[in-house]
């Protein structure tokens, strides 16, 4: 498989500055779905923000820890969204440091009705990498700005990758988690994630003139225009590509996955059927197919 970004290649546990105020670093835990590994962000000079700790990995923790430099310390932890590769390290971090833990909500927080539905009733399965027990400390809401020692965060809930996902906005430059990355699109799996809002979430961020975009994963993004124009013609490629595949006939998200992900490595393909389900969940809402029976992650869609 191609490398995506074969110039990111920064060193796990290593402070790397990436303008003034902010720094990344990298967590050793890299994979098919996390690339290099996920990003931590300190923000500020004194009273340090920590941006998505990590995995639950007591080096990470003691290399987040010694990066403050003299005078500095951890005021808040910031948590983008309850992934395991995000958040389990953000509870041993607040015991070490006394600062309170900020999110949207536990890993539930913001489903949508749809999504809500499905999961009461067991149908479409998902669950990959969720962290249970992520509770923040103190509960953020969409277009909260939290004020730190020189520095101030604006959240902004963009939910779709995750129901309980916020991205954070230092003035032009946005901490964008995983609903925008560049090496690769985001993983979409009802009903945890939920693509009619990744839609919505991506047209939302369309509204604003960014200058940055620092991801959970990977390299900087510096054309945050071009790429969330990127992402939205990929998925709107996906799903005239399920549309096109259903005039066949009818077809479950699994059958889907192996005639439209054709160059994808088998051990990824699985992720591809959670993504094709997820078209298949928006494109029922949007009465474009229908279910053949109640709709589940085994169901047969056709077009209506």
């Amino acid at each position: 498989m191609i490398d995506p970004q074969p110039d990111f290649t920064p060193a796990p546990g290593v402070a790397d500055p990436l303008e003034p105020g902010v720094r990344r670093i990298l967590a050793p835990n890299p994979s098919p779905m996390t690339f290099r590994g996920t990003n931590t962000y300190l923000v500020g000079t004194r009273g340090i923000a920590v941006i998505d700790p990590g995995p639950d990995d007591s080096g990470h923790l003691d290399r987040i820890l010694a990066a403050l430099e003299p005078g500095q310390h951890v005021s808040h932890i910031f948590v983008t969204h309850a992934h395991l590769d995000h958040s389990p390290l953000a509870r041993p971090l607040a015991a070490r440091t006394g600062a309170p833990i900020l999110g949207f909500g536990p890993a539930t927080a913001g489903r949508s009705q749809v999504m809500h539905r499905l999961a009461s009733q067991g149908l479409v399965g998902g669950g990959e990498g969720v962290d249970h027990a992520f509770t923040p400390d103190v509960l953020v809401a969409d277009e909260q700005s939290v004020d730190g020692d020189g520095w101030s965060l604006k959240a902004v809930h963009t939910p779709g990758h995750m129901a309980n996902h916020l991205s954070f906005a230092l003035g032009d430059v946005l901490f964008s988690g995983d609903l925008v990355m560049g090496w690769a699109t985001s993983l979409v799996s009802p009903p945890d994630g939920d693509l009619t809002d990744f839609m919505t979430s991506l047209r939302r961020l369309q509204s604003r003139p960014w200058r940055r975009f620092h991801p959970g994963h990977g390299a900087p993004i510096d054309t945050p225009e071009a790429r969330l124009s990127d992402l939205l013609a990929h998925r709107l490629g996906r799903e005239r590509a399920i549309l096109t595949a259903l005039e066949s006939g009818p077809a479950t998200a699994a059958s889907l996955a192996a005639r439209i992900y054709t160059q994808t490595p088998t051990a990824l393909l699985p992720a591809a059927e959670r993504n094709v389900l997820s078209h298949l969940i928006d494109l029922t809402s949007k009465n474009s197919v229908t279910p053949i029976g109640e709709l589940s992650a085994e169901s047969v869609f056709s077009l209506r």
